[in-house]
């Protein structure tokens, strides 16, 4: 892995498509330098593009209702997009060392207090400065019985965006040929260090660029969420969805209670919120986390993961500025995101499920979105 400052230094430099070959396990690759660009595509026609800059899913084609294809994905054909993008949206990039936020950028460890990069207001935001998001990752085409797929690995650095330990990272991504993206997290590290990877992709399945998402019918397994303040950071509490406009445990369309007087809609500009998922007795199973339809296409998604915790965001802070793959302006409220996670600031909330990593401990977890239409 070359130095990270090298390789911002060559990002500004590359193009996207300079060639295309074939690689083993039926992937193509689009090869611009030390950044390329993955294809996966399975019998049925659905086709995942990745990008080891960011370990980006930068496109997902899937049919509707009536056998039309579409991308359902924000995201651009260029690499320099995702780099120079306004307001960093993060757009289908793995993020860490740390997911979401985590309080004035400090935790304590075994009596020692690290400090990290405040990149949100006062608080620390999905890994700092160059989190995942804007490294070259390595990677290795993949092939199994019914699958083709991506293994991307990385390892972060004692110290660096201020977090202990040399932490080594893989991540894979596997296509079936049942139209599911199985998402593979592992890691270990030498020291201490809080962990808590997800994956960013905005999705819009009437495509992406086609409007507003605010139609599309919801449905999140949580009896509770956990509130924030207007910083968005968790108050500590786990309350009840029952009687609030997060209550997603039956589909109603996501734009139905959004602009409705509530402290929590009012501090997220909408809904920016982790649901902590109703998990069977055993805590490390494969959980139904959420299910959206777009009434329109018939496009349906189900989310299935091991975490304990889902971030609901609805696409609050896009306005119009970003022009994405088709030449469309992606709208507020444009597009929505579902990141399996553990908690918002859990190194600083004792009464959440830990994301301490120990130096004899693996990090492991998955997390399927399944595509079908209806």
């Amino acid at each position: 892995m070359k130095l990270r400052s090298t390789l911002l230094l060559c990002l500004s430099l590359l193009g996207l498509l300079l060639g295309t070959r074939t690689s083993e396990a039926h992937v193509s690759v689009d090869d611009f330098d030390s950044i390329k660009l993955y294809t996966l595509k399975n019998e049925a026609g659905m086709t995942v593009k990745i990008t080891n800059y960011g370990a980006i899913i930068t496109s997902i084609i899937v049919p509707d209702r009536d056998g039309k294809m579409g991308d359902v994905v924000l995201g651009y054909n260029r690499v320099e997009d995702y780099i120079n993008a306004v307001d960093k949206p993060y757009f289908g990039a793995i993020v860490g060392r740390y997911g979401n936020r985590i309080a004035k950028g400090k935790f304590t460890i075994d009596g020692e207090t690290y400090t990290l990069a405040t990149n949100n207001g006062e608080n620390h935001l999905h890994g700092g400065v160059i989190g995942f998001d804007k490294v070259v990752w390595d990677a290795k085409p993949l092939e199994g019985d019914g699958w083709s797929g991506l293994e991307l690995t990385y390892t972060a650095k004692d110290m660096e965006e201020g977090y202990p330990g040399n932490l080594n990272l893989k991540v894979t991504y596997k296509l079936t040929k049942t139209n599911e993206l199985v998402v593979d997290y592992f890691a270990t590290t030498d020291k201490k260090t809080p962990v808590n990877v997800t994956q960013h992709t905005y999705f819009n399945l009437a495509g992406e660029g086609n409007g507003t998402i605010l139609d599309h019918e919801l449905m999140i397994n949580a009896k509770q969420f956990t509130p924030v303040d207007e910083g968005l950071i968790p108050t500590g509490e786990l309350r009840d969805v029952a009687g609030t406009p997060l209550d997603f445990r039956s589909p109603k369309p996501i734009g139905r209670d959004v602009d409705k007087d509530n402290e929590q809609l009012k501090f997220g500009l909408g809904y920016d919120h982790n649901f902590v998922l109703d998990k069977s007795d055993n805590e490390n199973a494969m959980t139904l986390a959420a299910r959206v339809k777009d009434p329109k296409s018939g496009r349906v998604l189900e989310v299935h993961t091991t975490e304990p915790g889902i971030q609901f965001y609805g696409g609050n802070f896009l306005d119009g500025r970003l022009r994405g793959k088709s030449g469309k302006p992606y709208v507020h409220r444009g597009g929505f995101c579902l990141e399996t996670q553990h908690f918002p600031d859990s190194p600083n909330q004792p009464n959440f499920p830990s994301t301490i990593l120990d130096p004899d401990e693996e990090y492991r977890t998955t997390t399927t979105f399944k595509f079908s239409a209806e």
